[in-house]
């Protein structure tokens, strides 16, 4: 997607001092219903939902790789962990914003564990190559994780220790993922209408989602 905008080929992160100021509310209106599951994009959830944010390059294609897995209840695309309230989808391709292109999954802990939500992160994309992914290139496509529990957090730290000596084997690098607890990356702010399930309305559109081929580590006999 970062054809679109030239300026989005930015390599370090914006100073908070310099970021684009935004404003008091959204810009655009935010679906309320998720195109694929029926279910709100916002809640109500069922009670016991879990939330995870996560980001791993252009939103579209990440969004489907959660909403395909049972136990999911939604997911939405958004921005998240930067400075700007309330962005649009072109001022954060600016890189004036800090923000990267998060997806919201709220998934039922009792049918899909924590740590099969972060494999399936983990699995979906390069975790080792900083400010891109592929040929999506800028801080707004940075792999990063928001945890809103322990559990998430512990999960998250655990799948990356499991996962970063595989990747090592296999040729790849550090992992540069953020990991982070969401109240420190700030408020997830939903993207426009057109982008929220963007490849259910869209089959053919644009998915720049690949993972290493490298597999994360499971317990013995699953």
């Amino acid at each position: 997607m970062n054809w679109l905008f030239g300026s989005a080929l930015r390599s370090t992160m914006v100073d908070p001092g310099r970021a684009l100021a935004g404003r008091d509310g959204y810009a655009y209106d935010v679906p309320q219903t998720h195109t694929v599951l029926g279910t709100p994009l916002a809640g109500p959830w069922p009670e016991g939902t879990r939330v995870l944010y996560v980001a791993m390059g252009c939103f579209w294609g990440a969004e489907r790789a959660f909403w395909q897995l049972p136990g999911v209840v939604t997911t939405a695309v958004g921005y998240q962990g930067g400075f700007t309230p309330y962005p649009t989808y072109e001022e954060t391709c600016t890189g004036l914003t800090g923000h990267t292109e998060a997806v919201l999954v709220a998934y039922d802990p009792s049918v899909l564990s924590d740590d099969d939500v972060l494999r399936t992160f983990w699995e979906s994309h390069d975790p080792t190559q900083g400010y891109r992914q592929g040929n999506d290139v800028g801080t707004q496509y940075r792999s990063a994780v928001y945890t809103t529990t322990p559990e998430q957090a512990e999960a998250a730290a655990r799948t990356r220790a499991e996962y970063q000596p595989r990747l090592a084997r296999a040729g790849f690098g550090d992992i540069t993922t953020e990991i982070r607890p969401a109240d420190e990356a700030g408020t997830f702010f939903y993207a426009e209408g057109y982008h929220q399930q963007y490849l259910d309305k869209n089959p053919n559109g644009y998915c720049g989602l690949g993972g290493t081929g490298v597999s994360c580590p499971r317990p013995t006999g699953a």
